[in-house]
């Protein structure tokens, strides 16, 4: 459900950079990527170049949401399962820097106005109102998890401690970013218990005294 939670946020992102980037910006919807951003300073740094990179940095338990029931009924029987996990995701969106661009940090900086631009005209995604995801058309995930696909975004501000302790378990140089609350993801497993319904009750204590 992540994968998908990000899949979806990846390709609306995508096709609104690529139709409202600047003429003279040759970034293309593919450059808009799910990649650790970790990997920048790494051998394969070359391959993160001159992109969007959205990376997932820290998961979070709503715990507002966590006394949900664990009953479900049915018209034969009664199932008992764990309630689901509701996952705030923190997902950390870099523009990186091309190497061979003169202007390369102003090309970074008005992506991520974009970026922001998006995200603040959009908050609230799901498969049904979001267009351009190639979600909608995979028959590989089922239509419960299409459905389940309930995505709120909202900006999420650090303090300037908080940029150096991530850009520094990183472990890379910073570049410009933005980060982005996710709310909520919900994971779930359907297995559980079926106990038949109780229909009769039976004083076995008044049968007893009968006797």
């Amino acid at each position: 459900m992540i994968g998908l939670a990000l899949k979806l946020l990846r390709d609306e992102l995508s096709n609104y950079i690529f139709q409202n980037k600047t003429p003279d910006d040759s970034i293309t919807e593919d450059d808009i990527i799910l990649h650790n951003i970790a990997l920048m300073e790494s051998d394969s740094q070359a391959d993160l170049n001159n992109k969007i990179v959205i990376t997932l940095v820290n998961t979070e338990e709503e715990s507002t949401l966590k006394n949900s029931s664990n009953i479900f009924r049915t018209p034969k029987n009664v199932k008992y399962v764990e309630p689901p996990v509701f996952l705030n995701l923190y997902i950390l969106i870099s523009t990186t820097l091309g190497q061979d661009l003169q202007d390369a940090y102003e090309f970074a900086l008005g992506r991520l106005s974009l970026v922001i631009q998006f995200f603040q005209a959009k908050k609230s995604f799901t498969v049904k109102n979001s267009p351009f995801t190639t979600i909608s058309g995979n028959n590989n995930i089922s239509q419960e998890n299409k459905e389940e696909l309930k995505l709120n975004v909202e900006l999420y501000t650090l303090t300037f401690e908080q940029i150096n302790h991530l850009w520094g378990s990183l472990g890379g140089k910073q570049v410009p970013f933005a980060m982005y609350k996710v709310r909520l993801v919900s994971i779930k497993e359907n297995s559980g218990q079926e106990v038949p319904l109780i229909e009769e009750l039976v004083n076995n204590e008044n049968v007893t005294n009968a006797n």
